[in-house]
């Protein structure tokens, strides 16, 4: 089984704007990041100017496309049609919504059929995992700096070979009888942490599952309600007697710090959290709770209490063999920045009361 040391590179290459070849039963695909081309790096990939574009079904619907055959299937990758007009800034404007107010009228675009689907899927993964916008020129052949399958990229992502790294005992604020436990991969950089607070009692323990957020939980953002969950949990989960706090490094629900904070901004223009996320090309919630289930396994538990207002993350568990014998209700009072956001977060992606 591969370790994940091919898509590491992959990943890297793509954040340098090197071109990356994805393989796949169904064809190969070598593609370069929109977001991190110059026009040296296109010349050099594309010397033709023939590269087509390729872009999520997410930010395809958003652009207009999804009424054209080859882009109407719902999850589907899109492919564009490279035309002489649509060159690097033409293809900035087309993959960044940032820059959807100042060109209205992008097009008309003609899609084309995707031949090698799962490579063209696997980009897309890649580009998430990488924390860029999910838009690549690409091409069937040609030179490039990494190379990796569609499966490696697929078991990247579930980070199969997660383990226990280090361990030590850590008071906090509100749990000073608590232990530290770091997990990593061995390619992957990313570093989840577990928080066990208390001494198991005999029962399932008390678990929250909170995703890394840089401007709530360090910064103190009004703008959603990430800090104070972090530290009311940890509070609750002290007044049980026991139980884990899982700290994911899954920032922006899984797009990553810097699409978060695009996000953001087309929150400014007037987009909610959902509508951001989809206009820049991504599902609306992206994060793996399998990746959860793993850390709970490997620290010996498998049936637990969950501490949560989001179904979600009680399906993800127990589709990835964790039994939640319960879910226990998380929930803070909103302030003037963030209730439309808890709005949303009831109304558009089930959040329960």
């Amino acid at each position: 089984m591969s370790d994940g040391r091919d898509a590491a590179r992959a990943v890297d290459a793509l954040r340098r704007g090197w071109p990356v070849r994805i393989d796949s039963p169904g064809g190969s695909l070598v593609v370069l990041a929109v977001e991190r081309a110059d026009d040296l790096r296109l010349s050099t990939f594309d010397a033709e100017g023939v590269a087509d574009l390729l872009v999520s079904a997410e930010r395809g619907a958003i652009l207009k496309l999804a009424n054209q055959r080859d882009a109407a299937t719902p999850g589907q990758p899109v492919l564009i049609e490279r035309v002489p007009w649509l060159d690097l800034p033409a293809a900035v404007a087309l993959a960044d919504p940032a820059h959807d107010l100042a060109n209205p009228l992008k097009g008309p675009y003609r899609t084309r059929p995707v031949a090698a689907g799962e490579a063209a899927s696997a980009a897309l993964t890649l580009a998430r995992v990488a924390g860029l916008l999910p838009a690549f020129f690409v091409r069937n052949a040609g030179e490039a700096a990494a190379q990796v399958s569609a499966a490696e990229i697929a078991s990247y992502e579930r980070q199969d070979h997660l383990a226990i790294v280090a361990r030590a005992r850590l008071p906090v604020a509100g749990a000073e009888n608590s232990e530290i436990v770091a997990f990593r991969s061995p390619a992957d950089a990313a570093e989840h942490v577990a928080l066990l607070i208390g001494a198991p009692n005999g029962g399932p323990p008390l678990v929250r599952l909170h995703s890394e957020c840089l401007t709530g939980d360090v910064l103190g953002s009004l703008k959603c309600d990430c800090g104070p969950q972090l530290h009311a949990a940890i509070d609750a989960i002290s007044a049980n007697g026991w139980g884990i706090l899982l700290y994911l490094r899954q920032e922006g629900r899984g797009i990553g710090l810097i699409n978060k904070l695009r996000a953001y901004g087309l929150q400014d223009q007037g987009y909610d959290t959902v509508e951001s996320n989809l206009r820049l090309g991504f599902a609306v919630d992206a994060r793996d709770f399998t990746i959860a289930a793993a850390m709970l396994r490997l620290l010996g538990q498998d049936s637990i209490r969950l501490l949560t207002n989001n179904p979600a993350k009680v399906a993800g568990l127990e589709a990835a063999g964790i039994s939640v014998i319960e879910r226990v209700p998380h929930k803070l009072p909103a302030n003037p920045h963030n209730a439309h956001y808890l709005d949303v977060k009831r109304d558009r992606t089930g959040h329960l009361l």
